[in-house]
């Protein structure tokens, strides 16, 4: 994040739209990228319990033999 952006985002009531305008669209963006992050995170982490769970089943019927 620029120098420029932080200034923004701390003082934005006295700065004029056009800064407001550029904050904005990097927020935007940041917003869809975290986005993005945490779908592709939860499919991973969906996986990942699912192998977990396939394993964990596996295991406890060996057990019971």
């Amino acid at each position: 994040m620029s120098e420029k952006i932080k200034e923004i985002l701390v003082e934005y009531k006295s700065k004029p739209n056009k800064d407001l305008v550029v904050a904005l669209d990097f927020l935007s963006k940041e917003f869809d990228e975290t986005k993005k992050l945490v779908i592709e995170l939860t499919k991973k982490l969906d996986k990942v319990e699912s192998t977990y769970n396939k394993i964990l089943k596996e295991y406890e019927s060996r057990q019971s033999i």
